[in-house]
């Protein structure tokens, strides 16, 4: 099992920026793929970004491409997400997630593992 626990979300003023953390305990994370999905109420669990095992490789979804920077340290367990330039749309619950794979995929049912969520607002 691979337990996740996200941190970092808050409240922020549009084109403010926030770090999330995902710190990883249980398995030996250097071999899981990562990413990150976000949920806005009323709307579906979307793909936002995702990095390979070795972090050598990441994938975005296209509206956060040259905002959000995936990134992980696998020395310490824990994948970040840096979000500039927010918007207001960018609101809404973010998940870390992880699948057995060195290579991640864009669904959430690829997933095998998953954080808390915590709660990202931006303000007009």
């Amino acid at each position: 099992q691979v337990r996740l626990v996200e941190s970092g979300g808050g409240l922020v003023q549009a084109g403010g920026s926030l770090r999330l953390s995902c710190a990883a305990s249980g398995r030996t994370f250097s071999n899981y793929a990562t990413g990150w999905f976000r949920q806005a109420p009323g709307k579906e669990r979307e793909f936002v970004a995702a990095i390979s095992s070795s972090g050598r490789h990441t994938y975005y979804k296209d509206s956060v491409k040259g905002r959000f920077t995936i990134s992980r340290d696998n020395a310490k367990n824990t994948q970040y997400l840096q979000m500039n330039s927010l918007k207001p749309e960018d609101t809404a619950v973010y998940f870390c997630a992880a699948q057995a794979s060195l290579l991640p995929g864009r669904g959430s049912g690829q997933y095998d593992y998953w954080g808390q969520g915590t709660q990202v607002t931006v303000s007009s």
